[in-house]
């Protein structure tokens, strides 16, 4: 498996985003997520997003983007993790947990200190693997803070 960095408009990332947000919708209904994103949020280097690949085939993607980019009252060393997401088929096998230390190790490159998320009740098993990496609740924050469903974590990098 092949983690590489790539732009958030590139084919790849759009295909594994569309997944992504397929899951989310089947899960909540909607477009599976509202909340607006800017794709040049994710170009260094106040961003970076990434893409997973397996026998020549993306299987995973997430980035980061600066949160005081986003909303002004946050501090310009908090990243926030967007568009994490592993096909069903590479589930189980280490793709998440590699790609989430690749996009830590981009953000801490990048000067962040902290690092951010937003996901969901109806996402158990994200809420287990963020747990699991050292990720605790944080006051909810952002585009959803009011939904009963959102469960916002974070942790120190």
């Amino acid at each position: 498996m092949e983690i590489k960095p790539t732009r958030f408009g590139a084919p790849a990332a759009q295909k594994m985003i569309a997944a992504a947000l397929a899951d989310l919708a089947e899960r909540y209904g909607g477009s599976g997520d509202d909340n607006p994103i800017d794709p040049l949020q994710f170009d260094p280097p106040e961003g970076g997003f990434l893409v997973a690949w397996r026998s020549g085939e993306p299987v995973g993607c997430g980035g980061w983007r600066t949160l005081a980019h986003v909303q002004e009252e946050f501090a310009e060393d908090i990243a926030e993790i967007k568009r994490m997401y592993v096909a069903p088929t590479a589930r189980g096998k280490g793709v998440a947990d590699r790609l989430l230390q690749a996009l830590e190790e981009s953000a801490r490159e990048a000067g962040m200190r902290r690092v951010w998320l937003e996901t969901g009740a109806r996402q158990p098993e994200a809420i287990a693997f963020y747990e699991r990496n050292g990720y605790e609740r944080i006051t909810d924050y952002g585009y959803y803070k009011d939904a009963t469903d959102v469960r916002s974590f974070g942790r120190d990098l």
